[in-house]
């Protein structure tokens, strides 16, 4: 099995209002020799906003806001943004999260040429029912079952407000792949992809075609007992000579509830549509008392990477309280997943 080393908690909440909840799920961005985290904020009640801190090297803290740097807006993200994500593709970052309302949480684009300024893209994921859903789906597939299941909790939520499939973990590949625009999503149980020329293309109608074609577009599914529940999407994909290198984050279930662990596969680099290895085990998994205990237990939650060298330092949100930091040697871990080619 892979060696993995908990490097320990790299940020905690503050009694600061906007992160007094909790800091959880950053999207990370290395520059130079330095790495910008954008991370989940929690305050009082639930509700997201995004802060702001920058590290020398991969652990150490030099700097941090005590204020926000991206507030929600508009009545899709009145209760908050949340579980941010960070590619550079060319000259532009895309940050993406979760825009949630009470009720529905799907996922929405910013784009900054600086990482200081964010240009505000909304909702890019389709804004749809799950009976919409399961109509487009069904008329050319059988959809599986677990749409339907997971689906449920969410449909006697509130009979006033139109409930949309939760479409969450929206992550962009960090550059074109014959010439188009990549992305991950996730639609429990599994996780989806999508390609697009340019953004203005994720329109009704490429949505409408994309769910007629629904399984066709699923990437992922769930394959070990560690992942049995359902899977999603992690940090963003990291290119290697062997394939794209997805860390995911893979749910079981327990008698105490969810156990969220940290897991890894390859994706083809031309046709990253196709999964070409994948661990039979967790990558890592919760094991020490800040990942067992928290806001919610049993959480190791990847969401960013930053690549020293050849360790990869994976960060993740712990117990969706604080944000921690497990390392790896890269080149040991791909060696290891060709072990376990599909």
């Amino acid at each position: 099995m892979i060696q993995i080393k908990k490097e320990g908690v790299i940020l905690r909440k503050t009694k600061v209002a906007f992160e007094s909840g909790g800091v959880l799920n950053p999207a990370v961005i290395k520059v130079g020799a330095e790495v910008f985290m954008f991370y989940r904020a929690v305050s009082t009640g639930n509700y997201s906003t995004i802060g702001f801190c920058r590290l020398n090297g991969p652990l150490e803290v030099a700097e941090r806001y005590d204020y926000p740097v991206l507030l929600p807006i508009g009545d899709r993200e009145s209760k908050g943004i949340e579980d941010p994500r960070i590619v550079k593709i060319e000259k532009e970052y895309f940050l993406t999260y979760t825009a949630f309302d009470g009720f529905n949480a799907l996922g929405a684009l910013a784009i900054s040429t600086d990482l200081k300024t964010f240009e505000r893209h909304g909702i890019i994921v389709p804004v749809i029912s799950f009976p919409e859903l399961k109509a487009f789906a069904e008329s050319t597939c059988k959809l599986n079952e677990k749409y339907s299941r997971f689906s449920h909790d969410k449909t006697e939520m509130n009979k006033d407000v139109k409930l949309l499939v939760w479409d969450k973990d929206l992550i962009f590949f960090p550059r074109r792949i014959n010439g188009k625009l990549y992305f991950l999503h996730r639609i429990k149980p599994d996780i989806q992809i999508a390609c697009v020329n340019q953004i203005s293309d994720l329109n009704v109608s490429f949505w409408n075609d994309y769910l007629l074609n629904f399984n066709r577009n699923i990437v992922m599914i769930s394959k070990y007992e560690h992942e049995i529940s359902y899977i999603g999407g992690g940090c963003p994909p990291i290119e290697t000579a062997e394939g794209w290198l997805i860390i995911y984050h893979g749910v079981h279930d327990t008698a105490d509830g969810y156990v969220y662990s940290a897991c890894a596969a390859l994706l083809d680099l031309d046709n990253p549509k196709i999964e070409i290895a994948r661990l039979p085990y967790a990558l890592f998994k919760p094991e020490i008392e800040w990942e067992l205990l928290g806001e919610v237990n049993n959480v190791c939650f990847p969401s960013g990477t930053a690549l020293f060298d050849d360790t990869l330092y994976i960060y993740y949100g712990a117990a969706d309280q604080q944000i921690a930091c497990a390392s790896v040697s890269l080149s040991t871990l791909v060696n290891e997943l060709l072990a376990f080619k599909l």
